[in-house]
């Protein structure tokens, strides 16, 4: 991030985090005082560009593996015209999958069925967010 400066606290601000608990959360944000850039510090269960939380995408991908088709499939959000539409959900859908393959290689399954994190939903944004960082002056 900004090698040896240090972040500090630089307020919050609202963010989107669709699904049927909420609209928006507030998220912290942090300021490097050196290099002047500005980070905005994100919960385990929002995904950074995505406008609906890690637990709408769950809910979605558990009502498809129940056998519920795509175009139902959509979870009730608390503001109803914010639902995922169907091309989201099948998004959703294979990026879980292709997750869920990656974790299967490594042997480590129990721990991935269970999580509700990034790190479980959707390992390509997390590939980029890593590429980002490594890449970070």
């Amino acid at each position: 991030m900004c090698g040896d400066h240090t972040i500090v606290g630089h307020g919050r601000r609202l963010r989107q985090a669709h699904d049927d608990l909420h609209d928006f959360i507030w998220v912290r944000r942090g300021i490097c005082h050196s290099c002047r850039l500005t980070f905005t510090i994100l919960p385990s269960t929002l995904s950074p560009s995505a406008v609906f939380s890690l637990r709408c995408r769950r809910l979605a991908c558990d009502r498809i593996a129940a056998g519920e088709p795509i175009d139902q499939a959509a979870p009730h959000c608390r503001d109803p015209s914010r639902s995922p539409d169907p091309c989201t959900l099948r998004r959703w859908a294979h990026r879980r999958l292709l997750s869920f393959i990656c974790w299967l290689k490594m042997g480590n399954t129990e721990r991935f069925l269970h999580s509700s994190t990034i790190l479980a939903w959707d390992l390509a944004a997390l590939c980029r967010i890593l590429l980002i960082e490594a890449s970070s002056p």
